[in-house]
Formats: C-alpha cells, structure tokens, sequence
C-alpha cells in the first residue's frame, strides 16, 4: 500500500506546475499553504522552493513536486489542485472539501481543519512507497 497523499493533483494543475519550474531549474517545485487574510478569514498561497523543508508532505508529479506547508495540511487535506484558464481568470483552483465559504472575488476562504481519524494519521506515519 502507498503512502498516504494530503492532495491530488490534476494533469492539468501539474503540467502548469511543470510550465513554472522550467524556468527556474534551481528551484525544488512549489509549496502550497494557507494564511490569515481577505474577507472570508484565509487565502491559499502557493510560492517557489529553493529547499524543502525537513518532515514536509510532498507529491511528486510529472510536472515536478508539489510541497504542502505544514501549518497547512488539516486545512488543504483531500484537497485536488487543478489549473484553469478562463476569460476572467487564470491560476491554480483548490477543490477543497474542507472549505465552508468564499467571498465574492473567490481569493479568501473560511477552511476548517480536517479530523485527523486513526486511520490517517497511520497512513501518515507509514513507509513511504
């Protein structure tokens, strides 16, 4: 049995992954997190990685890795990262089952932390492959 994945990441969200680390080789991949801000009480944020850091959750893609901030994983867990492109708006999109609200201009989010079950926090702990 794998190790236990706190996102999936579509083809679509890890070829843009892919697009971004192209041009910049010295960096690791991305990390994704959440901080305090905006109407709805949080906003997601996704920045560069010049190192990860130790204990950090990962995904590998084929576009490159994508890292989860750990003050980060109750909120982003089950969470699938897609990318769209539409005529108001560009970027990665959080399909977020922990996600309670949205404001008006969809940047800030209320997020409630996600129960850690036995089960999970097992499948954490487990041997990686």
């Amino acid at each position: 049995m794998g190790r236990f994945s706190v996102i999936t990441v579509t083809e679509r969200a890890a070829n843009r992954v892919g697009e971004i680390l192209e041009g910049r080789p010295d960096a690791a991949g991305i990390r994704l997190g959440v901080k305090n801000g905006g109407c709805a009480g949080m906003e997601y944020t996704v920045e560069l990685v010049d190192e990860p850091k130790a204990g950090e959750d990962a995904v590998e893609t084929p576009g490159g890795t994508v890292y989860i901030s750990p003050a980060a994983v109750l909120f982003l867990l089950g969470t699938e990262l897609d990318f769209e492109v539409t005529t108001l708006r560009t970027g990665f999109v959080f399909n977020n089952p922990n996600q309670k609200s949205a404001c008006g201009c969809g940047e800030s989010v209320e997020l409630t932390p996600a129960e850690m079950t036995p089960e999970l926090l097992q499948s954490r702990s487990g041997p990686a492959g």
